[in-house]
């Protein structure tokens, strides 16, 4: 799996692609974004659309995540999920839980309006 990430505008923007299956990739995400919470961002957004296959490891830490930015006030959006996350995440029930964004644009515009 790859992970990259970028902050614009006060939001972190993580870029994933691969399969998201344990370690050493869910150590690589946590790590990547653990450096970002200490420059004080409260905002994510995960693009899931290049992640092939996604399972429980995966998931616990995406829900992991989405506690981390809630604890500090803040909030996470999924970007497009390809097609067995989003799956994996109806399967769960988490898609009551999580936000889900067709892109980034529409990730956004749900976070700007938190941010402010």
């Amino acid at each position: 799996m790859t992970t990259t990430s970028t902050v614009q505008n006060g939001i972190l923007y993580v870029r994933l692609a691969g399969d998201l299956i344990g370690s050493p990739d869910t150590d690589q995400l946590l790590e990547s974004v653990n450096q970002h919470l200490g420059e004080s961002l409260n905002y994510c957004a995960v693009d899931l659309s290049e992640v092939r296959y996604i399972n429980s490891t995966g998931i616990g830490v995406l829900v992991s995540l989405l506690t981390k930015f809630r604890s500090r006030g803040g909030e996470l959006v999924l970007i497009n999920p390809a097609e067995h996350p989003k799956k994996m995440l109806a399967l769960t029930k988490l898609t009551n839980i999580f936000t889900v964004a067709s892109d980034e644009a529409a990730a956004r515009q749900q976070l700007i309006p938190a941010a402010q």
